[in-house]
């Protein structure tokens, strides 16, 4: 604990006069509206430093087919495990000399992301949108009527593009929340509207080990072997030509691309023999 509290003092000293308090400006309204919120710097540095103590070195692999991203707008699509997946992934690329991907990462976050203070500090890490929770995975914490739903998701699908077009990297967990199992569950046919831009790319990546190190419903986290895999980009023009603008079939062969990242003990709805006479558009 000296540790850790001498290396918070130095990180918040580093940071420089006014940076804490603009934090806990930040902490108490981040949230509030169905809006983007830009990271916040020390809420990213203090996290960086604890990361560093919690973490072990994570497998990573396809660092390679990153390059085919640059300078394009690409949506990354993930399973998701824990709410400590897209920090994860944060600390992974700025580790692995990918700081220009981490640098760009907007999260695309569900209310309960901000409905607590350590989970409001863990989503300034990064930009994010705050998007309502589809009506087929909410649960009594976060329902809201179908009106309100459709005038929210419009709004964060605006914002969605307008972040894209500034050169910001999506980052969208479209099972639309945390697998109790660890398997993954099917893709939502809604998320592929994040899809609309020309010229964009996808980029699937596989998550593994997090369930573990941040566990439903426990408050603690884990020291934890952690695995994320970067999948080969597709084309959203191509996807979506071959998929005959079909959304369900998109999404499924999106699933797909992921699973084929993943154990298959993770791989759950996208894991049956018969995948790939199911979704053959994904090469």
């Amino acid at each position: 604990m000296r540790e850790i509290r001498s290396c918070l003092e130095r990180t918040i000293d580093e940071a420089g006069p006014g940076a804490i308090d603009a934090l806990s400006a930040r902490l108490a309204g981040a949230g509030a509206e169905w809006s983007y919120y830009p990271r916040d710097p020390l809420a990213r540095r203090i996290h960086h430093a604890l990361a560093r103590r919690v973490l072990r070195d994570p497998l990573v692999s396809g660092l390679d087919r990153l390059a085919a991203i640059d300078g394009k707008p690409v949506v990354i699509f993930a399973n998701h495990l824990s709410y400590s997946d897209a920090n994860v992934l944060d600390v992974v690329l700025q580790n692995a000399g990918a700081a220009g991907l981490a640098d760009r990462l907007t999260v695309v976050a569900g209310p309960k992301v901000y409905s607590s203070v350590t989970r409001r500090f863990s989503s300034l890490c990064f930009g994010t949108i705050k998007v309502p929770q589809s009506t087929e995975r909410s649960t009594d914490e976060a329902v809201m009527n179908m009106r309100e739903v459709a005038r929210a998701a419009r709004r964060s699908l605006q914002i969605a593009q307008e972040r894209l077009q500034l050169g910001e990297a999506l980052l969208v967990f479209p099972e639309g929340t945390r697998s109790r199992t660890g398997q993954m569950q099917q893709f939502l046919s809604g998320t592929a509207r994040y899809l609309e831009a020309p010229d964009t790319r996808v980029l699937p990546v596989a998550i593994t080990g997090t369930e573990r190190l941040f566990p439903i419903g426990e408050g603690e986290l884990h020291s934890v072997p952690i695995g994320v895999s970067f999948g080969r980009p597709l084309c959203v023009d191509s996807l979506r030509e071959r998929a005959r603008g079909d959304r369900r079939r998109m999404m499924d062969a999106i699933g797909y691309a992921v699973a084929q990242l993943l154990p298959p003990a993770y791989r759950g709805v996208y894991g049956h023999p018969a995948i790939d006479n199911q979704f053959p558009i994904v090469d």
